[in-house]
């Protein structure tokens, strides 16, 4: 302590005196003016509430009302309202017989179709849903979800059996999810399917190399009907079909011949109509579901399940609606609408009538199952609408007057005459007068020009095209019996060109090609619309003046003999017609196998691939098959 306070008086001696005293000065500030601080607290006075006067309204005086209550109350008596049976209005069973008919047999609302016809049209739906329709999708027992083979049970007691699973989980897609499931879906608005191949079946999804055997179909969408109305399903399928409306089972049809019988359905529903298993539909005898009431507007969802084991497959899906009398065919069964959301196209009845007997069910009446009504006098049949005389086509009258035309050469001169042809580079003109001109052509205009290049087309040798060829199924599950699928003829059609006479042409041409096939052995055949394709080309020097062309579209024809019926179905090829025509729109070249076809071009050129037509080039239906039997 002694050497510390030395040292700090050392260091204190060394400090100037002004310094150590302003520092003192400071400290005794700083610990006056703390002890000089003061804390004011103000205590504020609470305020107190004040309720505000009450303020007097007017009382008003109410009389309590008197009211009179009966002790008893009786209802009134009702009546009973009886009306009397209503007989449905079947159409002509001929139908498909008639000629002229339109794109559909709905005319539409305000220039627009109400059912327009939709591309890629199968019997199993179509490509485009118009909203209204049951979504259908495919699945294959046979394969996995990859397209590998996972079964061989060539039987079908394990496809029954996943079926029954199916309906017994309520219906439970997760069933079907180890099995091969087409990414294509269809839309359909009806479920009549006459006999056709069960190969048809996965075609029609897009599984063109898929053998027809052992598949599903499930469809989903709602039933719904704009009226009350009370009805039942009947139903019949080769091989099996079941539906459920608002999640009951409302009909089932399982192959009835042992020992198969019921092997799919069991015990979860049973008919209690004494009409089932009485009336042929297809090639089995019908089954009548229970009765469904629908009220206006309100929607139950509905699921249709179909299948088959191989063969051949057919689905029939008709309404009965209580207190309606339908027609009856040769078995003394009724001829039932078919079930639908839709009114069928022309393109769809098409489809369905060219396998369809006679009597087997009507396409054109009975309710349609939609929450909207298509306003009376909007729905018309086409075939009932002719033009009047005056609205019919005149031949056109090429007279003198229509050739004549003002020409104008590099000195502005212009002249009125006839165009008679070219000769050594000169336009020979002839005047109404009948006085002859010849014209150098670099003097005429680059229009008059143009005109006589026209009116000089080449001469085109036009050939036809033809590659079909037979395809033949076999191997693996094709050997199976009953399983085989019919050959059929299939390829393409397209044409060659070649400019044959001198000199160039610079001018597009069109060139449009039409294809003809027809009905196999059916009475009252009718001709079919194969293919038809539209393309141009200017003849040049680099290809030596020739063109050719193939259709991109793949022509399939079949040819089968259905067994049950002993009748031949398909197709086969007929005729063409090659047209060439300039940027005018002057035919200059045709040929064609058939003179009918030349004669009729105008209403060839109205219809679309694939519809039926008669000598006239009239779209018509197809023929029918001949009478069954049954019907």
């Amino acid at each position: 302590m002694k050497r510390l306070f030395k040292k700090s008086k050392k260091v204190g001696q060394g400090m100037p005196s002004a310094v150590l005293l302003s520092i003192l000065i400071h400290v005794g500030l700083f610990l006056l003016a703390g002890m000089l601080v003061v804390f004011t607290v103000v205590n504020k006075e609470e305020q107190k509430f004040v309720p505000p006067k009450a303020v007097e309204r007017p009382k008003m005086k109410l009389k309590k009302p008197k009211v009179k209550v009966k002790k008893t109350s009786k209802p009134k008596p009702t009546t009973r309202i009886v009306t009397k049976v209503n007989r449905a209005n079947m159409p002509d069973i001929q139908l498909p017989e008639m000629s002229g008919m339109g794109d559909g047999l709905s005319s539409g609302i305000g220039g627009f179709d109400m059912m327009p016809d939709l591309g890629d049209v199968t019997i199993f739906g179509s490509g485009q849903s118009i909203g209204n329709d049951l979504v259908g999708t495919y699945y294959d027992w046979k394969l996995d979800r990859n397209g590998r083979v996972i079964s061989r049970d060539t039987e079908g007691f394990g496809w029954r059996s996943t079926i029954n699973k199916f309906l017994k989980r309520g219906w439970d897609t997760s069933v079907f999810s180890r099995y091969y499931r087409s990414p294509k879906k269809l839309y359909a608005t009806n479920l009549i399917v006459p006999v056709i191949p069960s190969s048809n079946a996965p075609e029609a999804f897009g599984a063109n190399e898929s053998v027809g055997a052992l598949w599903m179909v499930h469809y989903k969408g709602q039933l719904v009907h704009n009226e009350p109305i009370t009805f039942r399903f009947w139903g019949m399928a080769d091989e099996f079909m079941a539906v459920r409306v608002g999640g009951e089972l409302v009909l089932a049809f399982d192959w009835p011949h042992a020992p198969l019988e019921r092997a799919i359905i069991g015990n979860l529903w049973y008919s209690d109509s004494a009409d089932t298993r009485k009336y042929y539909m297809g090639n089995n005898r019908s089954v009548v579901g229970d009765w469904i009431t629908l009220e206006p507007g309100k929607p139950l969802p509905m699921e249709i399940l179909i299948g088959d084991n191989g063969g051949v497959a057919s689905f029939f899906l008709t309404v009965e609606v209580q207190g309606v009398e339908y027609e009856h065919n040769r078995q003394n069964g009724p001829i039932l609408p078919a079930f639908k959301t839709a009114e069928m196209s022309h393109d769809l009845l098409d489809v369905i009538y060219n396998e369809l007997h006679v009597g087997e069910a009507s396409l054109t009446n009975g309710p349609v199952f939609r929450d909207y009504d298509i306003p009376s006098g909007t729905v018309a049949n086409d075939a009932a609408v002719k033009p009047s005389p005056a609205e019919e086509a005149l031949p056109v009258d090429h007279s003198v007057e229509d050739k004549m035309r003002t020409w104008t050469f590099a000195n502005d001169r212009t002249i009125e005459a006839e165009y008679i042809n070219t000769f050594s580079g000169k336009a020979v003109l002839k005047t109404a007068k009948g006085k002859m001109h010849r014209v150098p052509l670099e003097k005429l205009s680059a229009e008059d020009l143009e005109y006589t290049e026209l009116a000089n087309p080449p001469v085109l040798n036009i050939d036809f095209l033809k590659g079909l060829n037979q395809k033949s199924y076999s191997g693996g599950f094709y050997d199976v019996a009953n399983w085989q699928r019919y050959p059929d003829t299939r390829g393409f059609f397209g044409v060659r060109l070649k400019q044959t006479s001198a000199g160039e042409y610079n001018h597009e041409l069109q060139v449009e090609m039409f294809a003809i096939g027809r009905q196999r052995k059916r009475v009252g055949a009718k001709y079919i619309l194969l293919d038809r394709q539209k393309t141009e080309f200017t003849p040049s020097e680099e290809d030596q003046r020739t063109y050719e062309f193939r259709s991109s579209k793949l022509v399939v024809l079949d040819n089968y003999v259905e067994k049950h019926y002993k009748s031949e179905h398909g197709e086969k090829y007929s005729g063409y017609l090659v047209v060439v025509t300039d940027s005018r729109g002057e035919m200059i070249a045709v040929k064609s196998s058939s003179q009918w076809l030349i004669d009729n071009l105008e209403n060839l050129k109205k219809l679309s691939t694939g519809n039926y037509m008669d000598k006239t080039c009239t779209r018509t239906f197809p023929a029918r098959p001949k009478p069954s039997p049954h019907y």
